[in-house]
């Protein structure tokens, strides 16, 4: 069981049916165990005064009749596998179906039949990827050739040079170190590698000497590793040059030769210092994921060549057939045994950016080509629970300050709290997503949705559930504390002369919580701010720039706000924009400016969704996304009616705030259960759901759509006009506002769930870092 839990732990999510079944074939070997039990207990048993007994277990997977099942499966599925594979292969189960194994029964060879079945699929799987990675290898080495004579040409000493760029003899050349496999198998550099008494006496100098001197060791002792002649190593770096153009990966867009030539007789690149450096960054970050492409496929590998050798000893055992030492022969000479392709590309890549983009300093190589996996920190749950005791106790404090005070007795109370509670209540919500997010990332753990690469986290950087969690409660206490001070600045008879101050509390905390969201210091996970700052950058600039998964989804996020955060950020402005310091609503809504501004900021979500959608259908000419804005305009419509519904009342406007309502709420339901989860497939293996299921209870799925549906429902209730009193009204509107988030919670985690099974059905699992540099020849082939 160890190795099971381990081989399930190491598996790439996105990979996971390209690797051997190794449930499968254990399944099987029970079987095999089972019939074998069977038969010793109809032998005769003269000598034996007890009768073998035969487990339970068997007794259920014998009564039923699987055997003919199983081979027919097996056959059929053989039938599909490239019959080459299957020549090279299928070794084991003739075999033993003739000469040194002739008693075999039919279920044994269900189980060699889909053992080498397995086989044939991981074999293929790795082969395919070994080729489209050297084909990448061969790109990056381009690449890193054309920085390499750029560095050359804008006479820049190169990163490993700065710290001897006097002795010209004791640094290592610029010369590309990195080349893919041949065809053949073989694995050449692009230069030479420095003399020994170079390299050895580079090492001596830096810091890191020993590091490196092994990784240069085994590459150039390597059997695959050819050096190529002084000619080579002498190429002009204008020749390489002559047709190449700089892609600005930034703005996504290709610069022409008259942007970046120089305006004199050579077409020579004019590259300036911060363009060579956001070059040599985009290299690196290049270089980084495909070494953890390279780091996957070895672990890929390693983990199903394990397997294949545990189910061989199993079945070994329960047969009593020296079966594994023959077949693991087999195993090892095949591609995936027997290829050394990706170790030694891993090893030159490491070498390639120890040099050219680590200063020559291992450690820090090794911390961006293999960075350490982050680990629960015990001080992340003690500060949580904490937290957690701070809210609850504040939260107490407050209610009993209420009941005490009696304030929802009195007019003057009541009154109060109609204006001070919509100004807390976006902390409320605030805090209400932040802990629906934490739920999420907690399930698509468990349920293995690789989450940090959906949304492009750079590797280390991801928040868990525990981190999102803890920014949630002390968020919870800090608007719980600023609540509390208020109401007893304003509320309490002893501290009557600061109730100027109690209320710029609110905003107090206001600028406290975005203070600390765009703090430039490297503390409260910043890079996490910092790429949320960034995403909703991009949602306000949507037409103007290209829409990434995490854009969209932050927007949607935002759809969810929209009902009662919108009215809190409107009265913000109206009671400390416009001076209303009295905090009265009735003077806000008597405002022109409230009013416009309450139309706007209502439908400014959706609106972006719009764009976004907009700008995805121009970009990637998919209907899809045109049926999706219009998904959204269909809201933007629903917003707009009822809010000019809320400000001017009247029986009409009921009637077009409610219909408008529901013909958004039937859109919005179809598109959130059939497109953004995938489900009601009708000819799907699971019924109304979808071929590919991770969560096992099928119910739970069922579930999840009815509870959509109603949660969608109660959107609409506030187009309804209630018999309720003022305050009983907004906190009705706050409840369906936290409803809203609820539902947005769920549809989060079906969302991504259906978004990760479609990367997993095209096998993507690593990003695509765009390449600064374009050539002239691969366009013209392309043309061709």
């Amino acid at each position: 069981m160890k190795f099971e839990n381990e081989f399930k732990k190491q598996i790439v999510p996105e990979w996971a049916d390209a690797y051997v079944d190794y449930n499968g074939l254990k399944r099987l070997l029970r079987e095999v165990s089972c019939e074998r039990q069977i038969k010793k207990s109809r032998v005769p048993f003269r000598r034996s005064k007890k009768k073998p007994t035969v487990n339970g277990k068997c007794r259920e997977l014998t009564s039923q009749p699987r055997k003919c099942q199983i081979v027919k499966d097996i056959e059929n599925q053989v039938g599909v596998v490239d019959r080459s594979l299957q020549n090279d292969h299928l070794q084991l189960s003739k075999s033993c179906s003739h000469g040194k194994f002739q008693e075999i029964s039919e279920i044994e060879m269900a189980f060699l039949r889909k053992f080498d079945e397995e086989l044939i699929k991981v074999n293929s799987f790795y082969k395919e990827n070994v080729e489209a990675v050297t084909e990448e290898a061969s790109v990056l080495s381009k690449q890193r050739k054309t920085l390499v004579a750029l560095r050359r040409k804008m006479e820049i000493t190169p990163l490993n040079e700065r710290h001897d760029s006097h002795n010209e003899a004791s640094t290592i050349p610029l010369s590309s170190t990195f080349q893919t496999p041949c065809p053949s198998g073989s694995v050449h550099l692009d230069s030479a590698v420095e003399t020994d008494a170079n390299y050895r006496h580079e090492q001596k100098e830096s810091h890191w000497g020993s590091e490196l001197d092994e990784v240069h060791t085994e590459v150039s002792s390597n059997k695959h590793v050819e050096e190529v002649t002084t000619m080579e190593n002498s190429q002009d770096s204008q020749e390489i040059l002559k047709h190449v153009k700089v892609v600005d990966v930034f703005n996504s867009r290709k610069s022409t030769s008259k942007d970046i030539c120089k305006s004199s007789k050579d077409d020579d690149l004019d590259v300036d210092q911060d363009d060579r450096s956001k070059i040599e960054e985009q290299l690196k970050k290049a270089f980084a994921e495909f070494y953890q492409k390279l780091q996957s496929l070895k672990q890929y590998s390693f983990m199903n060549l394990s397997a294949f050798a545990r189910i061989m000893n199993k079945y070994e055992k329960i047969s009593s057939k020296a079966a594994a030492k023959s077949y693991m022969e087999t195993v090892d000479n095949s591609y995936l045994g027997s290829s050394d392709e990706v170790a030694d590309l891993m090893k030159m890549v490491e070498i390639t950016f120890i040099k050219d983009f680590s200063n020559s300093n291992y450690a820090e190589a090794m911390k961006h080509l293999r960075p350490k996996t982050k680990r629960e920190k015990h001080s992340v749950t003690f500060s949580s629970g904490f937290l957690s005791g701070c809210t609850v106790a504040l939260f107490v404090a407050t209610v009993l300050k209420i009941a005490s005070q009696k304030l929802m007795e009195r007019e003057e109370g009541t009154h109060y709290m109609e204006n001070i509670f919509p100004l807390y209540s976006l902390f409320g919500f605030v805090v209400l997503h932040m802990l629906m997010y934490a739920t999420d990332l907690y399930f698509w753990r468990r349920c293995r949705v690789n989450y940090p690469f959906i949304f492009g986290f750079k590797r280390g950087t991801a928040l868990g559930w525990q981190e999102v969690f803890l920014l949630s409660t002390g968020f919870a206490v800090l608007a719980s504390a600023s609540f509390l001070a208020n109401l007893y600045l304003d509320r309490d008879p002893s501290t009557q002369k600061y109730r100027t101050e109690a209320e710029k509390v609110p905003l107090g905390t206001t600028a406290l919580i975005l203070l600390i969201t765009f703090c430039p210091f490297n503390i409260l996970y910043k890079s996490s701010r910092f790429f949320f700052i960034r995403c909703l950058l991009r949602c306000i600039s949507a037409p103007l720039c290209k829409v990434k998964f995490p854009d969209y989804f932050l927007a949607d996020q935002l759809t969810s706000q929209v009902v009662q955060a919108s009215r809190c950020i409107v009265l913000y402005i109206c009671y400390y924009g416009l001076g209303e310091y009295s905090r009265k609503q009735n003077k806000c809504h008597t405002r022109g400016v409230y009013n416009t501004l309450s139309f706007i900021i209502a439908v400014v979500p959706f609106w972006l969704r719009f764009l976004q959608c907009m700008r995805r259908l121009l970009e990637e000419k998919d209907w899809m996304h045109g049926y999706n804005a219009l998904k959204y305009l269909s809201t933007i419509v629903a917003v707009l009616v009822r809010t000019a519904c809320e400000l001017r009342k009247g029986a009409t406007w009921m009637v077009l705030a409610l219909i408008s309502s529901v013909v958004a709420v039937l859109v919005n339901t179809y598109w959130d259960i059939v497109v953004d989860w995938g489900l009601l497939r009708k000819h799907s293996k699971n019924k109304y759901l979808r071929d590919r299921l991770l969560v096992s209870n099928k119910s739970v799925y069922f579930a999840a759509m009815i509870l959509n549906i109603l949660l969608r429902i109660a959107w609409i209730q506030l187009v309804l006009a209630f018999n309720l009193r003022s305050f009983q009204k907004v906190a009705a509107t706050v409840l369906i506002s936290c409803l809203e988030i609820i539902r947005r919670g769920l549809w989060n985690f079906f969302s991504l769930e259906n978004e990760h099974l479609n990367n997993v059905n095209k096998y993507r699992s690593f990003k695509s870092v765009p390449l600064p540099f374009s050539y002239s020849d691969d366009d013209d082939e392309k043309d061709n």
